[in-house]
């Protein structure tokens, strides 16, 4: 996952600069998962082997309700540790049930097992791990999140996945982190990779269309969630499989992600990895202009996701697909995306095919 890589700064590239620059900001200038003014502290620090930065930040996301920060903070301190740990390890010892450290060290676990051939085995053995972060303070929904993502690898039962979904959103409604759990436990659900009936092919993209468009309708114009539908086009654009998705809805998904953007400052860091993907999803729909725009908004923000999903170079990636847009918006006959930088888009349809089974309120499951 993008958000799980560690703090780094990437090595600048040298690139030919083009004259086409259209206020963006030049090739070496470009960062990749740059830490906000808060993480970057904690980061450094933890370098150091210090855990202290890390410990207030948490503390203070949690005690002020946060849950966004506090979700991101925790996912890339966790990221860091994979690598060094030592920070977290003398952090626990000296503090063995704070929430903070504990949430941190479930996140790590599971991102350690998650890669591993005997993932199931492992994220089972981690279980009361998890537990004890979910218990640790009654308000936080950010262990629930971690639950949800330890439940789908460790390939839970429906009904438990349906209780802690129950117990994510009773914490917060609308909070991102756990809805793109949902989002991709109800994608591997409804492929049936662990018992279910089977579906037609293609099942997986309406559901996830309809959970992820109702979650958005319900949740307020500055909520991340806004952004759920477009990571449901994403997937889609990546993965499809026979299913015809009609285009009106993977451009409505992409106009409210644009609505999301404009709610924020331009090359601001914090709505990097949306505008991100949001720039991947309008290359695809080739709306050259509307990913010009994005990029704008981006600046010098590069994320991991969803580049590093195509390629060991995400940040070459994202430099060669605004060079791309850069020249399609200029040219009189704009381009196809070069299928070398992005996978071959699906077919995009006028009409959908087959019935859409109705999902109400937030239930991110269902039988059939």
């Amino acid at each position: 996952m993008a958000l799980l890589r560690p703090f780094i700064r990437t090595a600048r590239m040298a690139r030919p600069s083009s004259h086409l620059t259209d206020g963006l900001p030049a090739d070496d200038e470009v960062l990749l998962d740059a830490p906000d003014d808060r993480l970057a502290p904690a980061l450094v620090a933890a370098g150091r082997g210090e855990y202290g930065p890390a410990a207030e930040l948490l503390a203070a996301t949690r005690q002020a309700a946060e849950w966004e920060d506090r979700d991101r903070y925790v996912t890339r301190l966790a990221a860091f540790a994979r690598s060094r740990d030592e920070w977290l390890t003398d952090w626990h010892a000296a503090a063995p049930h704070d929430p903070d450290a504990t949430v941190v060290r479930a996140q790590l676990a599971v991102a350690r097992s998650w890669e591993s051939p005997a993932r199931v085995e492992l994220l089972r053995q981690i279980r009361p791990l998890v537990t004890a972060a979910t218990e640790s303070d009654p308000h936080d929904p950010v262990p629930w999140r971690v639950a949800l993502d330890h439940a789908r690898g460790a390939q839970a039962r429906h009904t438990e996945y349906e209780r802690l979904w129950a117990e994510a959103v009773r914490r917060s409604p609308h909070h991102y982190g756990c809805h793109v759990a949902a989002l991709q436990y109800l994608s591997a659900a409804c492929s049936a990779q662990w018992g279910r009936t089977p579906h037609r092919p293609g099942d997986s993209h309406w559901e996830c269309f309809d959970f992820a468009e109702t979650a958005a309708q319900d949740a307020p114009p500055d909520s991340l969630v806004q952004a759920l539908p477009v990571r449901a086009a994403f997937k889609y654009l990546t993965e499809g499989d026979g299913v015809v998705v009609t285009r009106g809805r993977l451009d409505t998904a992409a106009d409210r992600a644009i609505a999301l953007s404009s709610r924020f400052a331009a090359a601001d860091p914090w709505p990097a990895e949306i505008r991100n993907l949001l720039v991947f999803v309008l290359v695809r729909l080739e709306r050259w202009r509307d990913a010009l725009t994005q990029l704008r908004m981006t600046g010098p923000y590069a994320t991991s996701f969803p580049w590093d999903r195509f390629c060991d170079d995400p940040l070459g990636r994202f430099l060669e697909v605004r060079e791309v847009v850069r020249r399609a918006v200029v040219s009189p006959v704009p381009p196809h995306a070069p299928e070398r930088l992005l996978p071959p888009a699906p077919p995009l349809g006028r009409q959908l095919i087959g019935h859409l089974n109705d999902h109400t309120g937030h239930t991110p499951c269902c039988d059939h």
